[in-house]
């Protein structure tokens, strides 16, 4: 099959995003088809039919010619139909036409077939469009998972091509990034082009190369770089704290920079500003002990709880004592039942 020159659809949302007299916006991903095929896409004008009438007056001679002869078989795969409709078809096309001479075959082996260009090479990729902001941290976001464009494009709009393997990103037109496309969410895609000089920096820095640094101030520094690292979605991103927390050492000295990560590790604060306020307010000094505080008490509808014996002094513990007062009261239980009787005999008096 060969590609024609021109495609005059209906205004269906599949071809036209927004119908227009003079410029009509079509769906990107029918306008990128168009491109592969080098075919020019002219959307038929609002309640207009004429402006693709063979098309209407080939709609009705092939419901015609073609499905009322198979109205009454029945098919039991798409395949079988498909077989049906192309024999029929071929009988159609090759049918006589009754005010000339010809037939549709022949006049297409005549005018048509002459005419028509060659494939491309390449089988065209379906591939969906959408738009997407550029974020602070210059990537743009498709089912959660991050891909870089270059710093300069942060706050534009940008329009990306998914296909199923790659997402190509575009600024007015022109392809500014391209990307194996992941299926890993939460995680990052990054070029290293697409970073500004500073954030470029931190390349030369590794997990491994951090770790070393922090072994030689103490296992505990180690640790705790070790965990900002874990609870990020990329390493990448808590180089930074990582840097910071090591260069506090340069100004508070190693060895508290280390009693400041046991600290930290204890209380579960795996933060810069975490161990830059310990080490100014020298809590690394402090037991852990002194930190812990009483729990809140527990709130429960079956719990009395201190102010119930406040109230009731040691009413508590005379009632303890005398707990076999429950048993004489259950005991005289029949009290009761000679009430009900006497209830009861009332009436025969």
């Amino acid at each position: 099959m060969t590609p024609p020159e021109i495609i005059v659809p209906d205004n269906l949302k599949a071809a036209v995003t927004s119908p227009h007299l003079y410029e009509p916006d079509l769906n990107p991903t029918y306008v990128d088809f168009a491109r592969h095929y080098g075919v020019a896409i002219i959307p038929a004008r609002r309640q207009h039919p004429r402006d693709k009438a063979k098309v209407e007056a080939g709609v009705r001679l092939v419901g015609m010619w073609i499905l009322a002869r198979l109205r009454k078989r029945t098919f039991f795969s798409l395949a079988e139909l498909n077989a049906a409709i192309a024999e029929q078809l071929v009988s159609y096309n090759r049918r006589a036409f009754q005010q000339r001479p010809g037939s549709r075959e022949s006049l297409f082996e005549e005018l048509d077939r002459p005419a028509l260009k060659p494939l491309p090479a390449r089988r065209y990729e379906y591939a969906q469009w959408r738009k997407a902001r550029a974020h602070v941290d210059y990537h743009v976001s498709f089912e959660q998972h991050q891909y870089s464009v270059p710093y300069a494009l942060v706050g534009k709009e940008l329009d990306l091509r998914i296909t199923s393997t790659t997402l190509e990103a575009f600024f007015k037109n022109k392809r500014v990034a391209s990307h194996a496309r992941s299926s890993r969410r939460g995680a990052f895609t990054t070029v290293s082009e697409h970073m500004p000089e500073p954030h470029r920096a931190y390349l030369q820095w590794t997990p491994e190369r951090l770790l070393a640094w922090a072994e030689k101030t103490g296992p505990a520094t180690a640790k705790l770089l070790t965990a900002i690292m874990a609870s990020r979605p990329h390493p990448q991103q808590g180089f930074r704290s990582c840097l910071g927390i090591m260069r506090l050492g340069k100004s508070f000295g190693t060895e508290r920079l280390e009693a400041a990560s046991i600290r930290a590790l204890a209380l579960g604060a795996h933060s810069y500003k975490s161990i830059e306020a310990i080490l100014k307010h020298h809590l690394e000094d402090q037991p852990l002990t002194a930190a812990a505080h009483d729990s809140a008490p527990i709130e429960h509808a079956n719990i009395r709880g201190g102010h119930y014996y406040a109230a009731t002094g040691h009413a508590g513990d005379d009632h303890a004592g005398d707990g076999h007062t429950a048993d004489d009261h259950a005991g005289d239980g029949h009290a009761g039942d000679n009430r009900a009787g006497d209830d009861q005999e009332a009436p025969a008096c």
